[in-house]
């Protein structure tokens, strides 16, 4: 089953979210409609995809979402300009 680790942010070097999922296009569409409305990404408007690695385990994943947490705030900018420098919303591209 493959699996997905994801940043999201509200805007470049604003709030981050990073999470885990098997379904990345459902996950992603969530948090941009704010289905759960109190939740950390609803209350700040923490929707814009910048960034997602793939996995072929949910197990696998779920330690590098882990390992992104654990990591300084720079750690995670750092990873998202390596690769997406533009800090733009990946979403249309990877689940349009």
């Amino acid at each position: 089953m493959k699996a997905w680790i994801y940043i999201l942010c509200n805007k470049p070097n604003g709030v981050l979210y990073t999470g885990v999922t098997s379904e990345l296009k459902n996950r992603i569409n969530s948090h941009k409609i704010k289905k759960y409305k109190n939740s950390f990404s609803a209350r700040y408007n923490v929707d814009k995809l910048v960034y997602f690695e793939e996995f072929n385990s949910i197990v696998i994943a779920n330690e590098r979402e882990k390992q992104i947490k654990a990591g300084s705030r720079a750690k995670k900018v750092k990873l998202i300009e390596g690769f997406n420098p533009e800090w733009k919303d990946l979403f249309d591209e990877v689940c349009g």
